[in-house]
């Protein structure tokens, strides 16, 4: 979905005021280059406040319609995409859709500019005016407004909703303690292995495993777990300095790296990196109390070993120079694996026409594929909720008008009997024609809770985790526990404010 450079600088000043504040040098976490018509899953977060906004008024119940007067829901889109101007027309072919096929419910749309996005939504909840429906939107955007999303598990049950068209783990995503079904899949974008299929060549190895559970083959016949030790070995052996050493050769130089063999690429958010090892939170189930899952501190100290010990990983200066791809390093076509999101297929014009995808490693024998993921939501304090749910329906369904929607979102649709077609416009782009299976595959392995899930005071918590990552990938020689205690006990602090 459509992401704009204007919410990389956002977030790139934010970090900035964030690091100094922190006495911590003011480096920017690195992101991909996002052109317009990027995939909307990384970048679905609105700028965020310190505090999620409250209702000024308790949920209500149904109001009784004026009698023959259709019943007005409104439709907020801006909080995760919609706002950029070729979206206007699909966006408004839907609204009269639904109008025409609805004449007891009357929907309209109201588009705000991403960058004031949640400021404006945030006014119109703690005014009193929230609007019925908004989205797409991801789960951090979402957490913005924590508490205050509608349970759609009775509404569900009372229109015999069908959810068998969606994969499971995609309907549990969105199943979140103390406040039910908060959500039904829409937009997916599974994580995935990206690999250049041309450097295994050269390297004489073979290819990453496409299946959950295989084992990786090397070249003797010998296999290992597909884990995240056997990633590093390979990943070393994909590093190669200016003289044709690999990294895990001796005389291998460090400082002079023609191709490194990993990234992870546009991730910004500790808490992203950490659930690649295994789903978790950084509260404990109290709501209030931080703590740090054992899984995330392994990914963490993994990750800065990559970087400063074994350097099969770059650093963030690499990260962010034009010679290795401008904060996309991968599309750079000198790096030889990288583990993101569906949605990356945006941003590889560079990268060449031998790069194919298979599944993330395991941790402890257990893989965890995270995932990005856009809905739609629908406040607690409606007038009208059996209609907004009517809305929800048809946003969710299969129409022609949907259908085009989605594809102007450039979404990855939930709903099963739509992603044939998804994946046909993919090999249209893409002539190499990747795996496509292995995202399919991959939403059943997918982090719950999600990495993006609420803990106490959000936004300032989801700010000290980016610095967290940032300081990982910029700074050399740190004492990774201490940093680690220092970043646990920075969020107690957080979280303790009211």
């Amino acid at each position: 979905m459509h992401k704009k450079v204007l919410r990389i600088v956002t977030l790139l000043a934010i970090l900035s005021l964030i690091l100094t504040a922190c006495g911590t040098a003011a480096t920017p976490t690195p992101q991909p280059a996002k052109p317009t018509d990027v995939p909307a899953a990384k970048a679905t977060e609105a700028p965020q406040a310190t505090a999620a906004p409250k209702a000024t008024e308790a949920p209500q119940a149904t109001e009784a319609p004026v009698a023959g007067k259709p019943i007005e829901i409104r439709w907020y889109i801006g909080l995760g995409t919609g706002d950029a101007p070729e979206l206007e027309a699909p966006q408004q072919k839907v609204v009269d859709a639904f109008n025409a096929s609805h004449p007891n419910i009357h929907l309209t749309k109201e588009v705000v500019l991403y960058a004031s996005a949640y400021e404006t939504l945030a006014t119109q909840v703690t005014s009193g005016n929230p609007p019925d429906i908004v989205g797409p939107v991801g789960v951090s955007g979402a957490e913005g407004f924590h508490g205050l999303w509608l349970d759609l598990a009775p509404y569900i049950q009372k229109t015999n909703y069908d959810l068998s068209g969606f994969d499971k783990s995609a309907v549990d995503f969105y199943k979140v303690g103390g406040e039910g079904q908060t959500g039904i899949p829409y937009a997916i974008y599974p994580s995935m292995l990206f690999y250049q299929k041309s450097m295994f060549d050269e390297a004489g190895l073979n290819y990453p495993p496409k299946k959950v559970g295989e084992k990786y083959k090397w070249p003797d016949g010998t296999e290992e777990e597909w884990n995240y030790a056997t990633l590093q070995k390979v990943a070393m052996k994909l590093t190669v300095d200016e003289n044709g050493k690999t990294a895990d050769q001796s005389g291998f130089d460090p400082k002079k790296i023609a191709q490194y063999g990993f990234v992870w690429q546009g991730h910004d958010d500790a808490r992203a990196i950490g659930s690649y090892f295994g789903a978790g939170s950084l509260v404990e189930p109290d709501g209030k109390t931080a703590q740090i899952p054992p899984e995330w501190v392994a990914a963490w100290k993994w990750t800065y070993d990559s970087i400063w010990k074994y350097h099969f990983q770059p650093d963030y200066a690499l990260y962010q120079s034009e010679a290795w791809g401008a904060t996309n390093p991968f599309n750079s076509g000198k790096i030889a694996m990288g583990i993101t999101f569906l949605w990356y297929t945006c941003c590889m014009d560079n990268a060449g026409d031998k790069w194919d995808i298979a599944v993330v490693p395991s941790y402890n024998g257990k893989t965890t594929a995270n995932l990005n993921a856009d809905t739609f939501r629908i406040f607690k304090t409606t007038k009208y909720p059996d209609e907004s749910f009517e809305v929800l329906k048809f946003l969710l369904g299969d129409s022609p008008e949907v259908k085009e929607l989605l594809a102007a979102y450039g979404a990855f649709p939930a709903r099963k009997s739509l992603q044939a077609s998804f994946v046909d416009d993919l090999n249209k782009k893409f002539a190499q024609k990747p795996d496509w299976q292995v995202a399919l595959d991959s939403v059943a392995y997918a982090d719950n809770p999600s990495f993006e899930a609420y803990f106490p005071n959000y936004n300032e918590a989801l700010n000290r985790s980016r610095t967290f990552y940032s300081l990982i990938i910029t700074t050399d020689k740190l004492n990774m526990d201490d940093e680690i205690a220092k970043f646990k006990a920075d969020l107690q602090v957080i979280f303790n404010k009211k």
